[in-house]
């Protein structure tokens, strides 16, 4: 299997600059542009960069390149999910300075995670439902119900790693008032609020793009009503974990 790297740097140019010195053949034939338009093409899309099939120590890698700033936007709000929706199940984390705003970000994108797989499950669900649908927000990059094939295919990213879930999580689900540790049966257990007020509380809580998106689905062509009233239109629907499914961020 290839490894999958991601590197988060506050300054690109700088970056591409000195690895073009120092692993120019890492490179695509966009190295004759230089270190500036690799950049600006970074920006694009997911604004990550990938060099592709470099090897390393005997075996097959490729590693991404992504403005801090740009990794912090997608874990805040979900622009594209992308590199977000990685950051959502267990990864090794290299090395990491002391940027706090990083940090925030990295939490409040499991919170938000946590927050959407509550509004897509009924209101008691087991341990290994929710790191399924958490599994199942990123894949293939929409937020699509987690299903037939589907669902087999995030059960082979969850079954094995849970454990590595469990410890990711743990943190926010143990401050979490809706989620019980039954820890005389090694497990744990939640209620969710599935009440209209309950609902509205965690809508509002999704990260921006996901609202926006929702918005978007719900509301009527001119009616132009603010994101607040909507979600309170949706937080009474019957279907409103459908609603929250459909909603995808485009890049």
């Amino acid at each position: 299997n290839m490894l999958d790297f991601v590197f988060a740097v506050d300054d690109s140019v700088t970056w591409h600059m000195m690895n073009l010195l120092k692993n120019r053949s890492h490179y695509s034939f966009l190295k004759v542009f230089g270190p500036k338009q690799i950049s600006s093409i970074q920006s694009y899309g997911a604004g990550i960069y990938y060099n592709t099939l470099v090897p390393c120590n005997g075996r097959m890698i490729k590693y991404g390149v992504i403005s801090t700033d740009t990794l912090i936007d997608d874990l805040l709000h979900w622009k594209t999910l992308y590199v977000a929706g990685r950051l959502q199940k267990p990864v090794k984390i290299l090395t990491q300075n002391e940027n706090s705003k990083l940090q925030a970000a990295l939490v409040s994108n499991l919170k938000s995670a946590v927050t959407a797989a509550f509004l897509m499950l009924p209101e008691s669900f087991s341990e290994e439902d929710l790191y399924m649908q958490i599994a199942g927000l990123s894949y293939s990059g929409d937020f699509r119900m987690v299903i037939g094939e589907d669902r087999s295919k995030v059960q082979n990213i969850v079954k094995p790693n849970v454990p590595h879930f469990q410890k990711l999580y743990s943190n926010i689900l143990q401050d979490c008032p809706q989620v019980v540790y039954k820890h005389h049966l090694g497990r744990l257990e939640a209620s969710i609020d599935k009440s209209p007020e309950g609902q509205f509380t965690q809508l509002m809580a999704l990260p921006r793009t996901l609202q926006q998106k929702i918005t978007s689905l719900v509301d009527p062509p001119g009616k132009n009503r603010d994101v607040e009233e909507i979600l309170l239109q949706v937080a009474h629907d019957p279907d409103c974990g459908v609603v929250v499914h459909q909603g995808r961020p485009r890049s």
